[in-house]
């Protein structure tokens, strides 16, 4: 059973910045898609940004030129750089894994992250 382990959430003042990281217990490449989802309280989750093996990002438009997704094999671990953080951002950040977008099969517990005005 692969483990994923999020870190990196916090409070921050709307403008700042924050990188979240996953930690997986296995080969990152050997999971074909890796995802970060959010979600607010009483909002549905929202697929923020994915990378395939090619190396295919994609992207939400909300968050489009402010958040970038990556990976480093080295350390088996995939981030999520948040930068020009907004108050709508606030949210639960999930790291997940599978081998398509469709289909996630692994989720990590999740680590908030809370944007003051």
């Amino acid at each position: 059973q692969v483990q994923l382990v999020e870190s990196g959430g916090g409070l921050v003042e709307g403008g700042g910045s924050l990188k979240l990281s996953c930690a997986a217990s296995t080969d990152i490449f050997s999971i074909n898609a890796w995802a970060w989802y959010r979600q607010a309280p009483g909002k549905q989750r929202e697929l923020v940004a994915s990378i395939t093996g090619s190396g295919r990002t994609t992207y939400a438009d909300s968050v489009k030129g402010r958040f970038t997704i990556s990976r480093d094999s080295a350390k088996n671990a995939v981030y999520l750089q948040l930068n020009s953080l907004k108050p709508e951002d606030t949210a639960v950040y999930y790291c997940n894994g599978g081998p398509s977008i469709a289909i996630m099969s692994y989720r990590g517990q999740g680590t908030q992250v809370t944007v003051s005005s």
